[in-house]
């Protein structure tokens, strides 16, 4: 039994309940927000791709070929994260914030 109760209390102390949580939702908002990226705003955007298809467009350099499009929706889809990230982090640490003198 001081095994379970040891293995509990290493559970509590290091809050790991808490981050497995965490690390669920976190999965959890990466497929709504990669939704977000590739059903509403990939496809606002796609008319002004030429030939419209946003994750296959390229720049052809002679022998180099540069995927742009993948770029581009990995680029607005990390932007959106950071964003949201910085929203939360701001709303949450709100209270914890140290005023400079």
């Amino acid at each position: 039994m001081s095994f379970l109760k040891e293995f509990k209390d290493f559970l509590y102390e290091y809050k790991i309940i808490g981050l497995a949580i965490a690390f669920i939702m976190g999965l959890a908002a990466n497929q709504l927000i990669k939704s977000l990226v590739d059903n509403i705003i990939m496809p606002i955007i796609t008319p002004f791709i030429p030939g419209g298809a946003w994750q296959t467009a390229t720049l052809l350099l002679g022998p180099i070929v540069i995927s742009w499009g993948a770029f581009l929706g990995d680029l607005v889809y990390f932007i959106i994260v950071a964003l949201v990230i910085f929203l939360i982090a701001k709303k949450l640490l709100k209270e914890e914030k140290v005023e400079k003198k």
